[in-house]
């Protein structure tokens, strides 16, 4: 019996460190976009990465960091010098603080945490990733989804920062489900004036004029 226990036992402790190394592996939130040195728990950050629950970021003196959290929405923009470790839902400041803070519809982040994914794609030369399949034409149904998403994208170009994409890249997963390539041209065009150096705008861009030239 007191083997059985100390099976029993052993299993609990294995079966808790399982869950907390998961925790600690989960995506928790996006980079949306970065500029100085910014440097975190795996080496150089990079835009468009995913965050991991734990992760420890630090931003060198002029440097700046904007990410959101998938749970919440919430966006957080850091200016260093600073250094932060992300969590579920916000960042803990672990020197300086936050520069500033929105609250994007929690539709916003299940969106654009598909990013990653499609910027793979486009460097893929177009070859579809796999559960981003494009759906076929939108229905009714899907025609009121896609309208919804316009709107969502008006209320936040009117609400984030001028050179802030997000509201972009947002739309762009939605249009991309139903292929419709005239608006995403305009979306991409838009993402360059905004970001004229961001090289997954770029890319992304390039992937939509080679797609429309494909569908003629």
């Amino acid at each position: 019996m007191k083997t059985l226990r100390q099976v029993l036992a052993l299993c609990g402790l294995m079966l808790a460190l399982m869950g907390t190394v998961y925790a600690q592996e989960a995506d928790v939130g996006l980079v949306q976009q970065l500029s100085g040195e910014v440097t975190y728990s795996g080496g150089k950050a990079r835009a468009y990465m995913k965050m991991r629950q734990g992760d420890r970021y630090s931003l060198s003196a002029g440097a700046q960091l904007r990410v959101v959290y998938f749970r919440n929405g919430r966006q957080e923009t850091w200016r260093g010098p600073a250094v932060f470790r992300s969590g579920i839902e916000h960042g803990d400041a672990l020197s300086g603080t936050v520069y500033e803070v929105a609250n994007l519809p929690l539709d916003v982040p299940q969106k654009i945490q598909r990013i990653p994914d499609l910027i793979q794609m486009a460097r893929l030369g177009g070859v579809t990733v796999r559960g981003l399949q494009p759906k076929q034409r939108p229905n009714p149904e899907q025609q009121a989804e896609i309208a919804a998403a316009r709107a969502t994208y008006v209320d936040l170009r009117r609400r984030l920062p001028q050179e802030d994409i997000t509201p972009e890249l947002y739309l762009f997963t939605v249009l991309q489900d139903y292929l419709l390539y005239a608006e995403m041209q305009t979306l991409v065009d838009e993402m360059l004036q905004r970001q004229p150096a961001d090289p997954e705008a770029q890319q992304l861009a390039e992937w939509v004029k080679t797609s429309i030239a494909r569908s003629r």
